[in-house]
């Protein structure tokens, strides 16, 4: 039976660089690929790295370098690579639809992907006792995420083994980084590349200062602290959500005039 799940293979550690996936000729399955790619040329940047040091500079990195690529599928690009036609790109006002759709993905994923750690560090140092596995979920889900059990779940059940990163002792911290660093990768790729626009527009494909810029920083590997790394391509020692602000402003400035008098939050 195969497992269609995509994934990046770094066959020989120099250049046999592979894509395991089962595809679909859709929508979703062209940015998969575009994010697989991202982890192949990271994989080959870092060839000349001794074994040890073959890897992102922290966990986050691999999976932001993924998604930064995938961020820039956007219509300018699309008309570069003759997807589209000059008079197919959408409009400005047609953008809160594609804002949504992304903030759908990377915003509402963040107090997930926070949550999941928690509840792992707890069950580790026993601040969530074995007789309230159930609860200790259930209460992090509601406290981050405003979200209940639609029945009543007994306090020691393991809902949370439902997500295969909990058995699998799989950190969840790097999809949380990543849906951060993604962002400031991409703006510093935009920065560089001379981009003017509004952040969500931007595409720097072809541009070789980006590419030079990006490769100097995947070829460092694991072999440099991940602030040095960062600062390599985007100026900064720190990780910060700013990027994503500026990508999601549009989408902001249109959901306060909608929610204008309501009372948000849980």
């Amino acid at each position: 039976e195969v497992v269609c799940h995509a994934s990046a293979w770094n066959i020989d550690n120099v250049d046999d660089l592979r894509i395991k996936m089962c595809i679909k000729q859709n929508a979703d399955d062209f940015i998969t690929i575009h994010h697989e790619l991202g982890h192949n040329y990271y994989q080959r940047a870092y060839n000349q790295q001794d074994l040890l040091h073959m890897d992102g500079a922290n966990d986050g990195f691999h999976e932001a370098i993924g998604d930064m690529i995938a961020l820039s599928i956007t219509p300018e690009y699309l008309v570069q690579i003759d997807m589209l036609t000059p008079d197919q790109v959408p409009s400005a006002d047609k953008d809160i639809g594609l804002l949504l759709r992304q903030a759908m993905d990377k915003v509402a994923f963040l107090p997930f992907g926070l949550l999941l750690d928690r509840y792992r560090w707890g069950l580790f140092d026993g601040s969530i006792p074995e007789t309230a596995t159930n609860t200790g979920w259930n209460d992090l889900r509601a406290e981050y995420q405003g979200v209940v059990p639609p029945v009543e779940r007994s306090a020691d059940g393991f809902d949370a083994g439902a997500k295969y990163h909990i058995p699998g002792n799989v950190s969840y911290t790097r999809y949380f980084l990543a849906r951060l660093l993604q962002f400031q990768f991409y703006k510093a790729a935009c920065d560089t590349a001379g981009w003017e626009g509004p952040l969500h527009r931007c595409s720097f494909y072809g541009n070789k200062d980006v590419g030079a810029k990006l490769n100097a920083m995947l070829e460092m590997g694991a072999s440099k602290p991940w602030p040095d790394a960062l600062e390599a391509f985007t100026g900064e020692r720190q990780m910060n959500g700013t990027a994503m602000v500026e990508y999601f402003a549009p989408l902001m400035k249109w959901l306060e005039e909608q929610n204008k008098g309501e009372k948000a939050g849980w």
